[in-house]
């Protein structure tokens, strides 16, 4: 019932951490620049050394920053921060205009996710099989938009998991973070019914273990989840979009790939 001291400390170094990151990741502090020194950071925050050195070590584990002998604390470059953490997309998220982000979003999923699904039809457990068609007979009966949304990325963080290959589960576990933006704006829209079947073809795919089949029709459902939301926003985010040839099986699937 009671926070002991040492769960008090955590949230405080954990808040400091919080406001350090969302700084750097807006661009207060440039990548190359030091951080202020230990005692600045303290009476900025009214904050003891032990808890900015916590938070400072919190960061560094992120990549965001470096400590070296007499150079002090400095940011690294935006390529070496952990771009996966769930910190660090959270400050991304926060920070970033909403159409570029979806942009490289979709370009993520675009590049992972059939493949994802590939793996899952030859690859998935029963009980990963179970969890999609769980989460897809949730979107059906979902009630209001919350619940749709929550299900939806109920079934695409499972897609990813049942790919059964341990380098994909990081992108499984930021959905959370970076689709709900995405997935709370397309449900808007009124394309649930078609959402239904799409969804539900990527699931019998893998279910049935074909391979091709649920690779298409992740690309069928990723192409029109982006053409929703060019629908409801009223503009393309995706406007450097190229064509590319995706072949699947012996026929060629033409698609679009975002850049």
């Amino acid at each position: 019932m009671f926070r002991d001291s040492a769960t008090i400390a955590r949230n405080v170094h954990s808040q400091v951490a919080d406001r350090i990151g969302a700084l750097i990741v807006r661009g207060d502090v440039l990548p190359g620049d030091p951080l202020p020194s230990e005692v600045k950071i303290c009476e900025m925050l009214d904050v003891s050394r032990t808890v900015v050195r916590e938070a400072i070590r919190t960061l560094t584990g992120k990549g965001l920053v470096e400590s070296r002998a007499k150079s002090g604390t400095r940011v690294r470059p935006r390529e070496e921060w952990n771009q996966l953490d769930v910190d660090v997309l959270r400050w991304q998220l926060e920070h970033t205009d909403v159409d570029s982000y979806l942009a490289k979003i979709f370009a993520l999923r675009n590049a992972m996710e059939p493949t994802a699904a590939a793996l899952a039809a030859t690859a998935a457990t029963q009980e990963d099989r179970a969890e999609l068609r769980r989460a897809w007979e949730a979107m059906v009966s979902a009630r209001d938009n919350d619940a749709f949304v929550n299900a939806d990325i109920a079934f695409h963080k499972r897609l990813y998991i049942a790919s059964r290959n341990e380098f994909f589960w990081p992108i499984a576990q930021m959905f959370e973070v970076t689709l709900r933006e995405s997935f709370r704006l397309a449900a808007l829209g009124d394309h649930r019914p078609r959402a239904f079947e799409e969804h539900r073809a990527v699931m019998e795919a893998i279910e049935a273990g074909d391979a091709e089949r649920a690779r298409e029709a992740t690309w069928v459902l990723l192409g029109n989840a982006s053409d929703d939301l060019v629908r409801i926003r009223g503009k393309d985010p995706f406007k450097n979009r190229e064509r590319i040839m995706i072949f699947a099986g012996s026929a060629p699937l033409q698609w679009r790939i975002f850049s």
